[in-house]
C-alpha cells in the first residue's frame, strides 16, 4: 500500500526541506469549493514503490461521486442529478460511509487515471525503470488474486490529481506506444471497469451485447472493447451520440428515450452491460435471453431498483458486480493498446487548475469518451532534483 497515509491531515503542510508539488486536495464532502489547488509536499516511495511525474490524469464519475458522499447508504438518487446545481454540491451528505470503503480518507489527493513517468524508484525497484512511461492500475487486490478485497487509488488513498504520485511498482505498467500522453490518460478506470464487466460475463464472438450509457467514458469503452471480442452490440444513448457510437462499431443505436424490449424483443441478448440502473433496470433483465448475464459497476441514473424475481430465477439469470478487477484485465489493456486493436476516445484537455470546469463540463454530458487533465511542467527545482527533462513531446518522449 503507497506511503501516502490519508490518516495525517498536517501531511499536505510544505515544510524545510520538502520540495513541493502543485495538486488538486479535496477538503471533505461539498461542492467545488472543497477542491483546492495548492502547494503540496511531493511524496517519497517506500521501498516497493515509485514515484510517477504525472503526465495526464483522466475525469471520472467516480471522483465526483466521492466529493459528494454519493457512495453512502443514505443516497438513494442518480448521480445526473449532481449537476443540476451550479455549486457542484447537490445531494451532497457529510457521510461517514461515503466512500468506497467505509469514511473517505479527506482530506486526499483524487485521481484515478494516471499516465505519467518514473522518476524515482524505492530502493526494492529495479533502478531502470526510471524513466519509463507508465499506466497506473488503479485498483489493487491488496490480500492477492484469491481474494476480492482491494483498494483504490484516488477513493481510498492519494491519486493522480497532482504533479507527482507515488503507487506500488507493481501497479505501474510500462506502456509501448505512439499515443499522447493525454490519450492514454483516458485508459485506466473507464478502461479497466469495462474490460473487467466482459472478462467477468466471459463475453466471446457472437455474444449479443447490450450497453446502457454508451456515450459516457465506461460505456464507449464497453462498446469498443465488446466489439474487439467480436460481440454484436446495441448501444443506448441520447441520440445526439449516435454518430460517434456507430463510428465505433455499435450494430444497433437506441435512444435513452425509446423502450429496449420493445424494440430489441424479450430474450434477445445474451449480456447486459448497464451502468444506468435505475427504473430502467426491469427492461435489462427481461431483454436478457435465459442463462443471460447481467454485469453493472455503477448506477448514475439511481442505486435502487426494482426486480421481478421470477424473471431472475427462471430465466436463470447470472448478475454480475464488478468492483475489483481479475487480473488478466490491466494487462489485456496494455497488449490491445501495443497492437493498436482500440484507440483512445479523447474528447477534451483541461489544465490541472481548471479542475471546476473540467467537472461541470463533465457532469453537462455532452461529450463522448474522456476529459483528460494535464498538470503543470515540473519546476526547476523538480527537474534538478529527479533529472526530469525540460520537456517532452505530446507523445512522451524526450530529448536524447
Amino acid at each position: 500500500m503507497p506511503i501516502t497515509n490519508p490518516g495525517r491531515p498536517n501531511r499536505f503542510n510544505v515544510t524545510a526541506g520538502r520540495i513541493s508539488m502543485k495538486a488538486v486536495v479535496t477538503r471533505g464532502n461539498g461542492g467545488y469549493d472543497m477542491l483546492d489547488y495548492c502547494d503540496v509536499p511531493i511524496p517519497e516511495p517506500g521501498p516497493h514503490e515509485v514515484l510517477i511525474q504525472v503526465l495526464a490524469a483522466g475525469v471520472n464519475n467516480t471522483e465526483i461521486n466521492t466529493r459528494l458522499g454519493w457512495y453512502s447508504s443514505s443516497v438513494s438518487g442518480g448521480t445526473e442529478d449532481l449537476g443540476r446545481d451550479s455549486s457542484g454540491m447537490a445531494g451532497a451528505k457529510n457521510s461517514r460511509d461515503g466512500g468506497w470503503n467505509e469514511e473517505t480518507p479527506f482530506p486526499f489527493i483524487q485521481g484515478t487515471d494516471c499516465c505519467g513517468r518514473i522518476a524515482a524508484a524505492g530502493r526494492e525497484v529495479d533502478p531502470g525503470r526510471v524513466g519509463q512511461r507508465v499506466l497506473v492500475r488503479p485498483c489493487i487486490r491488496t490480500r492477492g488474486w484469491e481474494s476480492l478485497d482491494n483498494i483504490w487509488m484516488a477513493s481510498d488513498f492519494d491519486g493522480a490529481f497532482a504533479q507527482f504520485v507515488v503507487v506500488p511498482a507493481a501497479e505501474a505498467f510500462g506502456v509501448d506506444c505512439d499515443w499522447t500522453d493525454a490519450e492514454l490518460g483516458t485508459i485506466p478506470c473507464a478502461y479497466g471497469t469495462a474490460e473487467n464487466m466482459l472478462h467477468r460475463a466471459n463475453v466471446t464472438a457472437g455474444d449479443r451485447v447490450l450497453v446502457t450509457g454508451a456515450s459516457g467514458g465506461v460505456g464507449s469503452a464497453t462498446v469498443q472493447l465488446a466489439k474487439r471480442r467480436g460481440a454484436r452490440v446495441a448501444a443506448v444513448a441520447s441520440r445526439d451520440k449516435f454518430g460517434a457510437l456507430g463510428d465505433l462499431g455499435a450494430d444497433r443505436l437506441i435512444a435513452r428515450d425509446q423502450n429496449a424490449v420493445e424494440l430489441l424483443g424479450e430474450k434477445s441478448v445474451d449480456v447486459v452491460v448497464d451502468n444506468v440502473a435505475g427504473t430502467g433496470f426491469d427492461s435489462m433483465t427481461r431483454v436478457l435471453d435465459r442463462g443471460g448475464r447481467y454485469a453493472s459497476s455503477g448506477a448514475i441514473a439511481g442505486p435502487i431498483v426494482a426486480m421481478d424475481m421470477r424473471v431472475f430465477y427462471l430465466k436463470d439469470l447470472m448478475l454480475i458486480g464488478c468492483t475489483a478487477w481479475d487480473r488478466p484485465v490491466f494487462e489485456n489493456l496494455i497488449g490491445y493498446i501495443e497492437r493498436s486493436e482500440i484507440r483512445p476516445l479523447l474528447a477534451r484537455t483541461f489544465p490541472l487548475h481548471d479542475m471546476v470546469s473540467a467537472q461541470q463540463a463533465f457532469l453537462e454530458k455532452r461529450h463522448v469518451g474522456k476529459f483528460v487533465l494535464i498538470p503543470p511542467p515540473p519546476s526547476r527545482e523538480q527537474r534538478d532534483t529527479f533529472h526530469l527533462p525540460e520537456a517532452a513531446d505530446a507523445k512522451g518522449r524526450v530529448p536524447g
